[in-house]
């Protein structure tokens, strides 16, 4: 597995949020993690970021233990995220947001050079020069998941990434995330939009009030009526 949670709980203060969470993606996996606003989906994506440690519980990453290590060095390891809200800088460019952050990947590898980014996303080129804080969702959107690409992760955590998106966008956001996934990205997908996570996953989780309450493939989700009703309101 590239990715090995077992049962962490995670706490905001004297709030207890994650209740013995695990949950397992395998190389190659695109993984859906559903649930309403305020189930745990968020908490679970900085647990594994190191940006809100658990209290208890193990997270691994390649096998190594990562559970109490800073940001960077998780970063640093090969994870990389796409915070929801995109959280560019508004003052640099969109080529100085991509080269902030460009770095060889964890093998010493390069395939995510600046160039690649702008051959992925196109409308970027004639953007280049303006800054981050001037551009539309979509584009803030393709700068975001470009800006963590140029880390060159094994793993991409996308948290809520058509959030805000126009329906036109978040068709095009699918097909990017399929594309990804084809060269190689392993992919850990929040979603609030169901029906986009369905689209692109292979399986996946449900979280609701912190702790998991579902795990399957995409069809089976489609196919369980009580489950989406009950946890999704679909």
């Amino acid at each position: 597995m590239i990715l090995d949670i077992k049962e962490i709980n995670t706490y905001y203060k004297l709030s207890h949020i994650l209740f013995d969470v695990t949950l397992q993606v395998a190389k190659g996996e695109v993984i859906y993690y559903l649930g309403r606003n305020g189930a745990g989906k968020t908490t679970t994506i900085r647990s594994i970021m190191g940006l809100t440690r658990p209290g208890r519980g193990s997270i691994k990453f390649n096998d190594v233990e990562i559970t109490n290590k800073a940001p960077f060095e998780i970063c640093h390891l090969g994870i990389g995220w796409v915070p929801s809200g995109r959280r560019i800088f508004p003052d640099l460019t969109v080529l100085e947001n991509l080269e902030v952050v460009h770095r060889p990947g964890v093998r010493k590898t390069d395939y995510w050079s600046v160039k690649k980014i702008f051959e992925l996303f196109p409308p970027l080129v004639e953007l280049a020069n303006h800054k981050g804080g001037q551009l539309s969702g979509g584009e803030k959107q393709m700068l975001a998941i470009g800006r963590t690409l140029v880390t060159n992760p094994e793993l991409l955590v996308m948290d809520e990434p058509s959030e805000g998106l126009s329906p036109l966008a978040v068709k095009w956001l699918s097909k990017q995330i399929k594309d990804l996934n084809h060269r190689g990205i392993t992919i850990v997908l929040t979603e609030q939009n169901v029906n986009l996570a369905l689209e692109v996953a292979h399986r996946g989780y449900i979280i609701d009030s912190g702790r998991i309450r579902y795990e399957g493939t995409v069809d089976e989700l489609k196919s369980n009526v009580e489950v989406k009703h009950r946890y999704l309101a679909l």
